[in-house]
């Protein structure tokens, strides 16, 4: 854990801007029929606290483009200050940390730990982080809320896959399915994709890191 918050710390300071691209998609079936939408945005992040969200296209229902997703673009930029980043950073303040066990796929060996909110902040989660033995880097997550977002949801399921760009660790997909609290079901995917640094600074590992895998 010291390894892997050191880590975050460094790249967090070192990335000043990238831009990228998602493709948003939600399905949805239940007691109210059923909907389907899909949004191209084209985002640029500025550190420390600013995320440009253009919409390039958008289809489906209108109802859950203004519902569902322009209010997670609301989400992101609200989880962007100061204080919201310090609620819901993945340390020790926010987290309980077990480690569970250790996976070992081709691309190189991972810690698996356990993560458990310490308080019920609608922006932590609880379940399971995959963890880059080298570098240091969350690059999977399955979870699931510690608060419900909304009354209209019961529960969901959330797993997010990170991809290396140059010296850091972005979203690469996150797919997440929700039970509606009367009955119905919403799964929604977001793709990131064309990926590009345009200001960042060298990451160095601190000299104390070490891996014992």
């Amino acid at each position: 854990m010291d390894n892997l918050l050191a880590m975050n710390l460094e790249r967090a300071h070192a990335l000043h801007a990238y831009q990228g691209t998602r493709h948003y998609l939600l399905q949805y079936r239940g007691f109210a029929g059923t909907g389907k939408a899909q949004m191209v945005v084209d985002l640029k992040y500025q550190s420390p606290e600013t995320k440009e969200f253009t919409i390039r296209s958008s289809t489906g229902s209108k109802l859950i483009i203004g519902s569902v997703f322009k209010k997670l673009l609301q989400a992101e930029q609200e989880a962007l200050g100061a204080e919201a980043q310090k609620r819901t950073a993945l340390n020790r303040d926010n987290y309980d940390f077990t480690l569970v066990g250790y996976d070992r796929p081709p691309s190189g060996s991972l810690y698996v730990l356990s993560v458990k909110p310490r308080t019920t902040d609608r922006f932590l989660y609880r379940g399971r982080i995959w963890v880059d033995a080298k570098d240091f880097a969350v690059t999977r997550l399955d979870a699931e809320p510690a608060k419900n977002p909304s009354f209209w949801t019961k529960n969901s399921k959330i797993e997010v896959a990170y991809t290396k760009v140059s010296d850091f660790w972005l979203p690469e997909r996150n797919h997440s399915v929700t039970a509606i609290r009367f009955g119905g079901r919403a799964e929604l995917t977001i793709q990131y994709e064309n990926y590009q640094i345009t200001s960042a600074d060298p990451v160095c590992n601190p000299p104390t890191l070490k891996s014992n895998l």
